[in-house]
């Protein structure tokens, strides 16, 4: 029997992004690496209902030479401690290196479903940024967008996911 999830992007959904050059980006030091405020009540009442915990994140900086791999997986070590997701699916490309696992391309998606059993249906994806979003619906999964500097001027155009403003807000959409 499949299991339905809660597929949770990485920066800016389970940690703060990072002011840096005029805008909000992803950790690339331990030390900048900050958990959003109630994600660890959304992993207990993801848990409470029967759903697989599933991390699905892009992670550019690695194929850019900006964020070295010790870095990113002391960073993925924190969240495997404070989350214990029941999977952590990591596309470590750039946006030319045209992989399949990059989203707004379903392919984090896929392997996790396949690997973990999972169910679409009753399944859905939180994250930040339009390409988060667009991989769930490739799959024919439901999505949430939480809002955020990069997407408060046009959220409001987008109809297709539920919008939130914070991550506690994650648990209303589950039970």
């Amino acid at each position: 029997m499949r299991t339905p999830a809660l597929f949770l992007d990485r920066d800016g959904v389970i940690n703060k992004l990072v002011p840096r050059d005029g805008g909000w980006y992803s950790p690339r030091r331990v030390d900048d690496f900050e958990f959003n405020e109630g994600i660890q009540v959304v992993r207990e009442t993801a848990a409470q209902l029967g759903l697989k915990v599933i991390v699905v994140t892009n992670q550019p900086d690695i194929a850019r030479g900006r964020l070295d791999i010790e870095s990113h997986l002391e960073m993925m070590g924190l969240v495997e401690q404070v989350l214990s997701p029941d999977g952590m699916y990591v596309c470590p490309h750039d946006t030319g290196d045209n992989c399949d696992c990059r989203k707004p391309k379903p392919g984090l998606l896929r392997q996790a479903i396949d690997d973990l059993s999972l169910s679409i249906d009753g399944s859905l994806l939180v994250g930040d940024r339009r390409s988060d979003i667009d991989a769930a619906l490739t799959l024919g999964i439901s999505s949430a967008l939480l809002v955020s500097a990069q997407t408060e001027r046009d959220f409001h155009l987008w109809r297709d996911c539920y919008v939130i403003r914070r991550t506690d807000e994650i648990s209303n959409l589950l039970g």
